[in-house]
């Protein structure tokens, strides 16, 4: 289409030229790019990691519709109000105006945009609406987090009625699979041998290429697990350790203990990753942290907490502030060291200098989990790494470790296989649109939350000992180059575990005999050696924590952890031993 002949919509409609100042594709974009206008479909589902360019993807794909004339305008719908005006801003750099201030009332826009961003709410609450505005023109719609319109029947109900008449559709998420079974509209899915009906998507950019190619960051994370003790409505007091075999209200309550700011874990928490952020900005001046809360009330109890400890305030982004767009684009563009939010900053939002973060939350999808990451894995140059704090808790762990898997939304027919665990179960068909906070309905008081440095999880191996926070151990991983790269990463922690390790052997050689310990010193020292040789015969065998214990357990009898006697932990102890030695000799 010439310029003239366009020239009604838009004073600046695009054309190939004005691309002419715009960034270089990547490699998979532009093979992604080339890929669509070999198909010329009208429906396309793009999976890219987060972190990856999506955007700059989606707006060249759309320039292109528009310059040889495929379409004449361009929807963009997001899941949220500030994602609106990021693609709008986006948008605008490569001449597409689009207005991320349009209203369901309005009915129509100024003659000064080419298209609107609007959110999924918004086209449920008025799909006919939007449906005429589709039928009026050629229209491109770009499906931002499309995974997002299966979050409520409303919302799927609504964009399949107001952008079936479109002239082309383009599907884009980092993570397709859901938690639940709600089908995500305008995405294929086909029979797999297990009864189930899976997503297939026309391209796929995972984690792992992204990290080969340079295009995010690796992620360090660190675990901390620790002694819980709360008190229950019916006053009973209860102790648990974070990062042993749990019950699943035993779990949930020791999470939420951990979390409480009332208790020394958090703060321990954050006071490690502030170290962390301070070791990087060595090499990084600019880089930020962030806390992800699980509410209101705790994200502004965490921004104290970072005020006591680094004498600086910190940014504070709430769901119903009404200037959140705007303290997350202040902060992006300054040099402040931290962001506490809530929900609304887990997912899309760019502020590609944040290179710490605190899982402080517990939302644990798998979804929320790799969209809450992915806000740290966005590579500015080669040798940036993101290291994420996080609670030993197994779900986190294994999401942790699979972090290059790629996954399928999976529709499944059929019932679990007897003998799922329920838990596992549970969590699977949770919706990610629910809050999802393990245990809110049972209230307890936290008496007691403190925090132990567990271990650093990279590149699905395990590394370091259980230690205590400010230990030679912990502060060998804090100090970590903040400019490293991936290979590199996986170098520096074997070599840093080997030399804990030579160090401990010597200190057990020299070392004087210790004091006698009083039976409760006694049994958490025994169980911290149990749980780090479940570690360490985990990174060698590949086997779940929970699965090592459980045999553990049954090779030897008695209660599980929490509840085993010292005695009863001390053969537990010399089993995996003697595992360990029998592998050796292998």
């Amino acid at each position: 289409m010439s310029t003239s002949a366009a020239s009604h919509l838009s004073p600046s409609y695009p054309n190939r030229a004005a691309w002419g100042t715009a960034p270089k594709l990547r490699a998979w974009q532009q093979e992604a790019f080339e890929l669509y206008f070999r198909r010329e479909p009208r429906d396309f589902l793009t999976v890219a990691t987060p972190g990856a360019g999506k955007t700059t993807y989606a707006l060249r794909i759309a320039t292109e519709l528009l310059a040889r004339g495929v379409v004449r305008a361009v929807t963009i719908v997001t899941p949220t109000e500030h994602l609106k005006r990021q693609w709008a801003e986006a948008a605008g750099r490569v001449g597409i105006p689009v207005d991320p201030d349009f209203k369901n009332s309005q009915g129509t826009t100024s003659r000064d945009f080419i298209g609107v961003a609007i959110t999924y709410a918004q086209v449920a609450m008025h799909p006919a609406l939007h449906r005429a505005r589709t039928e009026a023109r050629r229209t491109l719609v770009i499906f931002d987090e499309i995974h997002h319109a299966g979050d409520a029947k409303s919302w799927g109900d609504g964009i399949r009625e107001a952008f079936e008449p479109a002239t082309r559709r383009l599907s884009l998420t980092g993570t397709p699979f859901r938690s639940d079974n709600n089908p995500i509209p305008f995405v294929t899915y086909v029979e797999d041998g297990d009864g189930a009906l899976r997503s297939v998507a026309d391209y796929s950019y995972g984690y792992g290429p992204a990290l080969a190619d340079g295009v995010v960051r690796p992620v360090i994370f660190l675990a901390y697990a620790g002694e819980m003790r709360w008190r229950t409505r019916a006053g009973d007091e209860i102790a648990a350790t974070l990062g042993e075999p749990l019950s699943k209200d035993q779990l949930a309550q020791a999470w939420r203990a951990a979390l409480d700011p009332k208790g020394d874990w958090i703060r321990q928490v954050l006071r490690a990753a502030d170290k962390r952020l301070t070791e990087v900005r060595r090499h990084v001046p600019d880089a930020g942290a962030m806390v992800i809360a699980s509410d209101h009330e705790a994200a502004r109890a965490y921004a104290r907490l970072l005020r006591e400890i680094t004498g600086h305030g910190a940014t504070v982004v709430l769901s119903d502030d009404p200037t959140a767009s705007k303290k997350i684009k202040q902060f992006a563009a300054s040099d402040d060291r931290w962001l506490v939010a809530v929900r609304m900053v887990s997912e899309g939002v760019d502020i590609p200098r944040l290179a710490v973060g605190v899982y402080a939350t517990s939302v644990s999808t798998p979804l929320f989990f790799a969209q809450a990451i992915g806000r740290f894995v966005r590579a500015r140059r080669r040798g940036e790494t993101a290291s994420v704090f996080l609670p030993s808790i197994p779900l986190l762990m294994g999401y942790a470790a699979e972090m290059e898997a790629e996954r399928d939304h999976v529709l499944v027919r059929r019932q679990p296989e007897e003998g799922l665990d329920d838990f596992l179960v549970e969590d699977a068909q949770r919706k990610k649109d629910n809050p999802d906070v393990l245990g809110d309905e049972l209230p307890f008081e936290t008496v007691e939350a403190s925090a132990t440095f567990d271990r650093v999880l990279f590149d699905g191996g395990e590394f370091g000992t259980a230690a205590a926070p400010g230990s030679p151990e912990e502060e060998e991983f804090l100090g970590l180059p903040g400019l490293l790269e991936p290979e590199q990463v996986a170098t520096l922690l074997r070599k840093r575990q080997s030399e804990q390790l030579a160090a401990k052997r010597r200190r057990s050689r020299t070392a004087e005999p210790e004091p006698e310990r009083s039976p409760h010193e006694e049994l958490h020292a025994l169980r911290k050696e149990l749980n780090s040789l479940v570690g360490a015969w985990n990174h060698r065998t590949g086997q779940p924590h929970g699965v090592i214990h459980a045999e553990l357990r049954r090779l030897t009898g008695g209660p599980p952890i929490a509840q085993a006697t010292a005695e009863q932990v001390r053969e537990r102890i010399a089993l995996i031993r003697k595992w360990a030695t029998q592998r050796r000799s292998r």
